[in-house]
């Protein structure tokens, strides 16, 4: 596996790279309580929470667990989100993403996890991806069947706002 502090990719309209501290008024400004209804985080309630989970987003990616990917527009450099290829360390790494809304329905999330799945499929020995998401998150469920994923699971979780989700697992294959 690479490097996870160098992993960039790119496609014609995106750049994915390591999230850093430079993004966290990005994250603090779009992590809204709407982007979060289907998720289970919270919205932080200020700057120093978001500086504090991408602090410890960086740790995970150091230690090789976790990488989160900021989203950016690929002419202009402006933040879309995150994406992330999450439990790398195991043999069903986690697919996640979330859009800022402004460009909520671009098709910029489904090209996002093209990217991520084809980083994992050349980077990463997994038996396949799993990609949690609420059962009325149409939106992201439609990007996950994009790619043939599977329910495999269904579960229920309160999120970090107490609120329940009803969860589909889903599988994507090699």
């Amino acid at each position: 596996m690479e490097n996870l502090e160098k992993v960039n990719l790119e496609s014609t309209r995106l750049i994915l790279k390591p999230i850093s501290l430079e993004y966290t008024e990005d994250v603090f400004r779009e992590f809204t309580s709407e982007i979060t209804t289907y998720m289970y985080p919270k919205r932080a309630d200020n700057i120093g929470e978001t500086e504090k989970v991408i602090k410890d987003m960086i740790q995970q990616r150091k230690n090789g667990n976790d990488l989160v990917l900021v989203m950016l527009k690929q002419e202009t450099l402006e933040f879309l989100g995150i994406c992330e290829v999450g439990a790398i360390d195991t043999d069903t790494p986690e697919l996640g993403i979330w859009i800022k809304k402004a460009v909520h329905g671009k098709g910029f999330g489904r090209e996002a996890i093209g990217l991520l799945k084809d980083w994992v499929d050349h980077n990463l020995e997994s038996e396949c991806l799993s990609y949690p998401v609420d059962k009325r998150n149409i939106p992201s469920r439609k990007i996950v069947e994009s790619f043939e994923g599977k329910v495999f699971r269904e579960f229920q979780r309160i999120n970090k706002s107490g609120n329940l989700l009803n969860e589909f697992e889903y599988r994507i294959y090699k």
